[in-house]
């Protein structure tokens, strides 16, 4: 009889579900695989089963400038997790600079003047909100870690050990489903320095972006040693350095941006959905003027956000795009963005091929206005 003994194993495969939401974070993630691969490890061991008792899931610091992915990437996991980027406590720890403060976080004990009037942002209700029978994962986001206060740090040493947290009320929290998340700008100003010296942004070596990426990763590290205390560090599970976004990066970030412009306006309420497409020139334009090493993809999404998003609100508003039209954004002989109509009425023949997978809210309007109307329409779907 045939058996699997003395057969080598292969500890680098992953299971179905984990390739999955590698990939998803991998379309929605760009230029940090080294955090992508780190936090997919930490989910594997949790699927498995495998992660420390009473301690959280996993304990994970997010160092580098602003602008490189760091908040996206909880955002990205929540998504790919639970359908929804906002799936998961936030705490910005730039709200607890001072110890009264902490108040908010876990509630005043009894007796102290507001106690019943104080509600404490973690709570085990808040943390369980999006917990299914398939999966009982918590993400908790402290953001700009390096900002809190002393009374902050005391009770994230005990949370990120004990996986525990007494409320001021004396009431229990359990973080053991938790994925933790410390998120910090350290070393930023020492990286736009390295940045900006001459092996900058611009830079075409490998040999010599290798170098910088290296340079990079040692001022962050060495930042949060100075600011961390050796107890904090201890107990991180995994540190990870987020790299300054290079312009490739910044082509496939362009390229997500206008997607979802695309799908905010897919999903517009009434009468107000229509297809738009860039130019190359117009996207080499957006990437020219959103490209700052010191701010990361937020400047890109600046400039989006000021030279498509609010022309095109505006053409809207005043009824120069209605529903269906087909709008080309290209460069004119000036050198500015010039909107031109160039189809009318083409996102009804969109819609009805491919209904709630492009625009579910859009889709939904108009069954609705159909049934209202009385009339069994093609494009309806059932």
């Amino acid at each position: 009889m045939k058996t699997g003994l003395n057969t080598v194993l292969d500890p680098t495969r992953r299971s179905r579900e984990v390739e999955d939401f590698e990939a998803c974070l991998r379309r929605k993630v760009v230029g940090q695989d080294d955090a992508i691969a780190k936090v997919t490890a930490v989910y594997q061991t949790f699927l498995a089963g495998l992660n420390p008792p009473g301690r959280p899931v996993g304990n994970l610091l997010f160092l580098g400038p602003t602008g490189s992915g760091k908040t996206r990437v909880v955002e990205v996991m929540a998504e790919a997790l639970f359908g929804d980027p906002r799936a998961m406590l936030k705490i910005d720890c730039a709200e607890f600079q001072h110890s009264h403060e902490i108040a908010k976080l876990i509630g005043s004990p009894p007796g102290y003047l507001g106690h019943r009037e104080t509600h404490p942002l973690l709570t085990q209700e808040s943390l369980n909100q999006w917990h299914s029978d398939k999966l009982r994962l918590s993400l908790l986001l402290f953001d700009e870690v390096e900002k809190a206060s002393d009374a902050l740090w005391q009770l994230l040493l005990g949370i990120l050990d004990k996986a525990t947290l007494t409320l001021g009320d004396n009431r229990r929290v359990d973080l053991s489903h938790c994925l933790i998340f410390l998120t910090s700008n350290l070393g930023a100003a020492e990286i736009n320095g390295l940045v900006e010296s001459g092996l900058g942004f611009g830079q075409k070596s490998v040999d010599g972006e290798a170098r910088l990426d290296d340079r990079t990763t040692r001022a962050a590290l060495e930042a949060a040693r100075r600011k961390f205390s050796p107890e904090f560090l201890n107990r991180i599970d995994k540190v990870v350095v987020f790299q300054r976004l290079r312009p490739g990066h910044l082509e496939r970030i362009l390229e997500i941006e206008l997607g979802m412009v695309q799908q905010r306006i897919l999903q517009a309420a009434g009468e107000r959905q229509f297809v738009f497409r860039c130019t190359p020139q117009v996207k080499r334009f957006l990437i020219e003027q959103g490209t700052d090493p010191r701010y990361g993809a937020r400047h890109l999404k600046r400039v989006i956000e000021r030279d498509v998003v609010f022309p095109l609100s505006n053409l809207l508003a005043t009824g120069q795009v209605r529903m269906g039209d087909f709008i080309r954004v290209e460069l004119d002989g000036r050198g500015a963005l010039s909107f031109v109509k160039e189809a009318e009425g083409v996102m009804v023949p969109l819609l009805e091929k491919f209904g709630e997978e492009w625009a579910p809210s859009a889709a939904a309007g108009r069954a609705s206005r159909g049934a209202a109307a009385g009339a069994g329409s093609p494009g309806t779907r059932k």
